[in-house]
């Protein structure tokens, strides 16, 4: 579904701020992968994601989703293949704009909504939104002409992946999307998570910080160090693997331990 090959990526060069980001990097997720990824600040997961999103162009390598060359294709065109999540709430969704009003925007983007985006929803699309929000079990569906801006930030994560997935995209990026809740209220946004990923069989990449959730979620986990990925385990491999284990492998795989305190705390 997603491959990435030589993928690299410099900011500020020719500068005495030059910084390579991304070191050729390469990358293989088949339909239907839940990866985690884990690695310090700094590692170049959120650059990679940038990459994928097309958020920047890459200085070289090909990018390629469901077999389409993706690479210089503008951010706005590979929104409608991707649903993306961020660790701040209030980020991807309109504060000011109703639920409802959100919805609709986040569905006329997608092949489904096929007016685009000054089409008009009418009762069958309301209904649709309505069945979506209550899934969430949070009542958000008798709440729909109520503004976002007055939901929670657990509330507008919810609404946020539930917008990225309402039509199922072809990758969801997820970048530590529960990092900024409350425990209870990540522990709910990550179940709802798992739920959606599961029954709509979306390939997922997932930064986390959190070691336990890496090994426990998904499929296969990916450790990345300075622009790399440094260990990428998978299958009876993983499932026999502590976070002891983890870490080791990390240093095996980095030259180096890994020394980032929150990652280690958690």
């Amino acid at each position: 579904m997603l491959t990435l090959s030589g993928v690299c990526k410099t900011f500020n060069a020719g500068t005495c701020n030059e910084k390579q980001v991304l070191h050729g990097m390469n990358l293989s997720l088949e339909s239907g992968d839940f990866v985690t990824i884990v690695g310090s600040n700094g590692a170049g997961k959120s650059t990679l994601f940038n990459a994928i999103a097309g958020s920047f162009y890459v200085d070289s390598g090909t990018i390629l989703l469901d077999g389409k060359d993706i690479t210089y294709l503008p951010e706005h065109r590979r929104a409608a293949s991707m649903g993306r999540l961020f660790q701040d709430p209030m980020r991807g969704t309109a504060p000011h704009m109703t639920i409802e009003e959100n919805m609709a925007l986040a569905y006329l983007r997608t092949t489904r909504g096929r007016g685009g985006l000054f089409s008009r929803v009418g009762k069958t699309e309301r209904a649709f939104f309505r069945d979506q929000l209550a899934q969430l079990d949070m009542g958000l569906e008798d709440r729909m002409s109520q503004p976002v801006g007055l939901l929670s930030g657990g509330q507008r994560q919810a609404l946020t992946l539930l917008m990225a997935t309402m039509v199922p995209p072809k990758l969801l990026l997820l970048d530590e999307h529960t990092a900024a809740l409350d425990p209870g209220t990540a522990e709910k946004v990550l179940n709802i998570t798992k739920d959606v990923v599961e029954q709509h069989h979306i390939t997922t990449l997932m930064i986390t910080h959190n070691m336990a959730q890496a090994l426990n979620l998904g499929n296969r986990t990916l450790m990345m160090d300075g622009g790399n990925i440094v260990l990428d385990v998978q299958g009876e491999r993983r499932e026999k693997m502590t976070v002891d284990d983890l870490l080791e492998q990390f240093r095996a795989g980095a030259g180096k331990a890994l020394d980032n305190d929150r990652i280690l705390l958690s």
